[in-house]
């Protein structure tokens, strides 16, 4: 089954399931979904960043501060969480992500999901799928934040990282 063919349950402004379509007609008509992001940092608090493979559905080549993905048809996000960091990761036996909060990402131009947040500690070596992947590195904040005017970022991706920023400041 391709990526386009797996099925998403679509979900309304509130997040509740109204019905299930395939990703890629999801994704061509604009149907709102349900998105997981996870922050992963190595033993030393560096950030997995990523750039995506050109292939990618959405946001193809973009770089990215966080793994994840889509929901799956009747999967829970921590599941999705767990599952999405073990793979794009490619990792067996990752803690689970811890949740951290919800919010709806919707870009104005008709891409719109429901997002939640984790963060994850992964000490294991990392062996990222080359379909998703085409570069990563763990880098310090200072480095990342350096790069954000530097690099094109996946936009819900920086959607995201903004808000987890303001999470852990009103968190103090």
């Amino acid at each position: 089954m391709s990526a386009a063919d797996e099925l998403l349950d679509i979900v309304d402004e509130n997040d509740r399931v109204i019905g299930r379509s395939p990703r890629g007609e999801a994704y061509a008509r604009g149907l709102r979904h349900r998105c997981v992001f996870i922050q992963a940092r190595d033993g030393e608090g560096r950030l997995f960043v990523h750039r995506r493979t050109p292939t990618k559905l959405v946001f193809p080549s973009l770089y990215d501060m966080f793994v994840g993905g889509v929901v799956g048809a009747g999967e829970t996000y921590d599941d999705a969480a767990l599952r999405e960091a073990e793979e794009e990761l490619g990792v067996s036996g990752l803690p689970r992500p811890e949740p951290l909060f919800r919010f709806l990402y919707d870009d104005g131009a008709g891409r719109s999901w429901w997002s939640a947040v984790y963060q994850v500690r992964c000490e294991l070596p990392v062996s990222p799928q080359v379909e998703e992947v085409a570069w990563h590195a763990f880098l310090p904040e200072e480095e990342v934040q350096r790069r954000l005017p530097e690099w094109e970022w996946v936009p819900d991706g920086l959607a995201a990282y903004e808000r987890l920023k303001e999470h852990r400041r009103s968190a103090v």
